[in-house]
């Protein structure tokens, strides 16, 4: 009843003028209180606000810092790269041109369509792999950002029977069975050059993800997907640390991996990108 009180009386006190010195002691506190309510009542919308509306400028943005937090917590060097489903077509996709992921500009993003052919080419040079992106974005509409890494730190699950699943509760998204791994072997052959610069093994690597969030590459790396640049990267991250995890863990003995019920949990990402993005500013206004 108390909550509910002082509910009404801040309520009626966002309309009311200004007080007289001749007012009752308690209704002129009120009213001072009430003089308040206007910067409460703002300050409570605020909380409630809706997030930023997603625009095509606004994927952009997150692509380019994507690349450089990315780049900056060591889970893309010179080479692994980026992309995000276009809003106005989402049949399209965008990602740099071929540039070490530290480096990427507005300049060096490029607009790709469903067979991952450019758009506006304007003589850059493109990503060899741009089909990981193309095809599991063709094949997963729920997917609208996607992360190919050469992590080291996922290689030995990839090449081992050892399996990869979540271990640290960050990583709860890998889920609670093994993660698939891909042999680019299994679609080629043995001569294969390991990389998967066309459709027909893009799409065979779409496949081996499926409905899961990583798949590994043996003796390559990993793919990773999410519903927005920011969660891709997140998940990349993690993901890695995960991988770390596990190997420590295994050689102490056997992990406990999180359980099915475990698994479903999920967390913000707002806190974390806000930490690597300024990590990451930092970090490229330290260089020469």
């Amino acid at each position: 009843m108390l909550k509910a009180k002082l509910h009404n009386q801040f309520a009626c006190a966002c309309h009311s003028g200004p007080f007289s010195p001749a007012q009752p002691p308690r209704r002129r506190t009120l009213l001072r209180i009430g003089a308040l309510a206007p910067l409460l009542c703002a300050f409570g919308a605020s909380a409630q606000a809706p997030p930023a509306q997603d625009t095509q400028e606004g994927r952009i943005a997150d692509l380019i810092e994507g690349n450089h937090i990315l780049a900056n917590e060591n889970v893309l060097d010179g080479f692994g790269h980026i992309s995000v489903r276009s809003v106005e077509n989402p049949k399209h996709f965008f990602m740099a041109r071929s540039r070490a992921p530290g480096l990427v500009t507005r300049d060096d993003i490029m607009e790709f369509n469903e067979q991952s052919q450019p758009i506006g080419q304007r003589g850059r040079e493109m990503y060899g792999e741009r089909f990981i992106h193309g095809e599991v974005l063709g094949a997963r509409p729920d997917v609208v950002a996607v992360v190919h890494s050469h992590s080291p730190d996922v290689i030995p699950f990839g090449v081992t029977h050892a399996p990869f699943q979540a271990l640290i509760h960050m990583a709860a998204f890998l889920g609670a069975t093994p993660v698939p791994v891909f042999d680019i072997r299994t679609v080629v052959g043995d001569d294969n050059r390991m990389l998967v610069t066309d459709s027909h093994t893009g799409a065979a690597l779409a496949q081996s993800l499926g409905g899961r969030t990583v798949v590994l590459m043996r003796g390559h790396g990993m793919t990773v997907v999410a519903p927005s640049v920011r969660l891709v990267v997140m998940r990349s991250i993690y993901t890695q640390l995960n991988a770390r995890a596990e190997m420590g863990a295994l050689r102490l003995g056997d992990p406990i991996f999180l359980n099915a019920q475990e698994a479903t949990r999920t967390d913000p990402v707002s806190r974390p990108w806000e930490a690597w993005a300024a990590r990451a500013r930092a970090g490229r206004a330290d260089t020469p």
